[in-house]
């Protein structure tokens, strides 16, 4: 089964070029036959010439960023993007979301949705669906969501994955934290899954981890590519019997995000030391030597799960013998869990104290987006931070 992916705007762009670049050097580098041709299948279309060319579509409003990818990945010999698989204009989204989901989406939205619909037309079987983006910008954010939301309407039926980057809490763009709180809002209610790398803890590991000195945008997306790569690569599940995982997206969470707690059920959290991170679900995906032995019993403790779901139902595990990426043993966790309750909390906070003064709202009205709509996105996304703190 297939992926194909969607890269909306400079960053988005950006991290899905690593990305391919990632899983391309992996799959090369092992010697298994089994995992590589189900690692091509997935992510490429072979041509007749054995070529492989990435099951991408590249957008953005701004034409330098596709064509420096596309430049770039002709140059390597080992992959390639589309021919016809990009599209962009001349003038960008302003770092407003409104532009680019008021006007941009809509006025590009065929072109667009044509190109999507071919890449899907290659695939034999298709898995689903990733969109990569940043919340913060204006193409990335919000022709972003408005093509999510087309997706959505096109493939009802299909697995919906949106990768976020999370801007600097810094501050990268002024209206950042309302370009964020309107994309989290509409995708909360159109993406099957959502998956986020923060920029600030990405950073931390350059400098922390990786000791590199003066870290660029690059290094960044490095880190999430690897990252991202690790998690969609083909891997064992636990009642595969030795055959790979044929739907890499479709991450079987209980909920995507917690409904309150349900009635008649009684909390029993209260052994919770303050500040303790609570999980709806985690998985977690083991790769490389000696996956068998590895000790996994912390990650399926009763405390640290909710506990109206039993532990047992939210932890699942996915492994695979063959190393990831050169590293002889690797493990990431995906968690449907509190980690981003501090930073949306921090965002809906600062875009709310703008809003509250009017700050920058003709900017978004004259595009189209209401007082009102922001109301709602701020509405929605309370009820979130209000539900995953109560888990």
């Amino acid at each position: 089964m297939s992926i194909v992916t969607v890269q909306l705007g400079q960053c988005g762009n950006q991290v899905g070029q690593e990305l391919f670049e990632v899983i391309s050097n992996d799959a090369n580098d092992t010697q298994r036959k089994v995992y590589s041709e189900c690692s091509s299948e997935r992510f490429f279309n072979e041509t007749a010439n054995r070529e492989l060319v990435a099951r991408s579509v590249l957008i953005d409003m701004e034409p330098k960023v596709i064509s420096q990818s596309i430049a770039k990945t002709g140059k390597s010999g080992k992959w390639r993007y589309g021919d016809r698989s990009h599209f962009s204009q001349k003038q960008g989204s302003g770092n407003n979301w409104a532009n680019g989901y008021c006007v941009h989406g809509p006025r590009h939205e065929e072109v667009v949705m044509d190109i999507v619909r071919r890449e899907v037309e290659h695939c034999d079987c298709l898995a689903g669906i990733v969109a990569m983006m940043s919340v913060a910008g204006g193409t990335g954010s919000g022709v972003g969501t408005y093509v999510t939301q087309c997706l959505r309407d096109t493939y009802p039926n299909s697995f919906i994955l949106n990768h976020l980057t999370w801007p600097y809490g810094t501050g990268e763009v002024i209206v950042q934290n309302y370009n964020s709180v309107l994309t989290l809002s509409h995708l909360y209610q159109l993406s099957d899954a959502i998956l986020v790398h923060e920029n600030d803890t990405v950073h931390k590991i350059c400098a922390q981890l990786m000791n590199i000195k003066h870290i660029s945008f690059r290094d960044v997306n490095k880190v999430i590519a690897h990252q991202l790569g690790s998690v969609l690569q083909p891997a064992l599940t636990g009642d595969s019997h030795g055959i790979y995982n044929r739907n890499p997206i479709g991450i079987d969470w209980q909920v995507r995000a917690p409904s309150l707690q349900p009635e008649g059920t009684e909390r029993t959290g209260s052994h919770r030391r303050p500040g303790f991170n609570t999980s709806l679900a985690n998985l977690l995906i083991l790769r490389g030597k000696d996956v068998n032995d590895a000790e996994i019993s912390g990650f399926q403790h009763p405390s640290l799960y909710t506990p109206w779901l039993p532990a047992d139902e939210a932890f699942s595990m996915w492994k695979t013998p063959v190393p990831f990426n050169k590293y002889e043993k690797s493990a990431i966790l995906v968690s449907n869990s509190q980690t981003l309750l501090r930073p949306l909390d921090n965002m809906v906070g600062k875009a709310w104290n703008m809003f509250a003064s009017r700050a920058y709202i003709h900017q978004y009205t004259k595009f189209g987006i209401s007082e009102e709509d922001f109301l709602d996105s701020f509405t929605s996304l309370e009820q979130v931070i209000s539900s995953y703190s109560q888990l």
